[in-house]
């Protein structure tokens, strides 16, 4: 029987990195949402600091989901992913084993300070002139980055194939979107050759259901370690990035 629940609001936009790993979650799933494009900083209709968006979100970021049937509204990436991994019992990502799940949430709450400063040290200066960090912060966040890294290597990926066990989970989902838009086949701003275990790492997440498409808008981005892309080429990474999740939601609503 056909679901007519109207489906999931996922406001943000494709290159943003938190953005990602829920988009990648729900595509691994196959469970159909609609991406509502926000942009961020902007106080315009379809701003993130607009008054009818900050009423979603009061803290005016993205991704932020909202379920039409209730009104549900809710923000903040990790938070994201645990509420939908529990409420759709998708054990597999999110253990339902106490220990287990803490485990992944403790990784989820070491990711803001440490990972997730590749996006402000290494992209954001190259995509978001406009937000003019200084070399000063991007020296700091490449350095913690690199602090992360080692920390991944020698630690969370020490003994286990991904970060907290043998099997993925929303905890390498989150981390990936970070790191992983580093490679060489994206944005190539980081020389990963002293972390084995990492690369072995990046190349397992590349076989999880759903990166291809999520990825879409880095691939079509390409390398930025040189020259930072144009306007032009920021937005035609975004329409065709928008233009895959189309398809693969047509798919997702057909076989629903």
């Amino acid at each position: 029987m056909a679901n007519n629940a109207a489906p999931l609001i996922l406001y943000g936009v494709p290159f943003s990195q938190p953005v990602r790993a829920v988009m990648w979650l729900l595509l691994n799933k196959q469970l159909p949402f609609e991406m509502v494009l926000i942009n961020p900083g902007s106080k315009g209709d379809n701003g993130s600091r607009n008054p009818t968006f900050l009423a979603k979100n009061p803290a005016g970021t993205i991704p932020c989901i909202e379920e039409p049937e209730t009104g549900f509204t809710l923000g903040e990436a990790h938070a994201i992913l645990g509420y939908l991994a529990s409420k759709h019992g998708w054990h597999d990502l999110y253990p339902a084993d106490p220990a287990q799940r803490a485990k992944v949430d403790w990784y989820l709450h070491y990711h803001h300070r440490n990972v997730r400063d590749a996006s402000l040290g290494l992209v954001a200066p190259k995509i978001r002139k406009d937000l003019d960090i200084p070399q000063a912060m991007q020296d700091a966040a490449r350095k913690t980055l690199t602090a992360a890294l080692r920390t991944l290597e020698t630690g969370w990926l020490a003994n286990t194939t991904y970060l907290t066990g043998e099997q993925p989970s929303i905890a390498d989902i989150a981390a990936y979107v970070e790191i992983g838009q580093l490679q060489p086949q994206f944005t190539n701003v980081y020389n990963f050759d002293e972390y084995p275990k990492v690369q072995q790492w990046l190349n397992n997440m590349q076989h999880l259901k759903g990166h291809d498409d999520v990825h879409v808008v880095l691939s079509e981005l390409g390398d930025i370690s040189v020259n930072a892309p144009s306007m032009d080429a920021i937005k035609n990474a975004n329409k065709r990035a928008l233009q895959t999740l189309k398809q693969r939601l047509a798919e997702i609503s057909g076989s629903s």
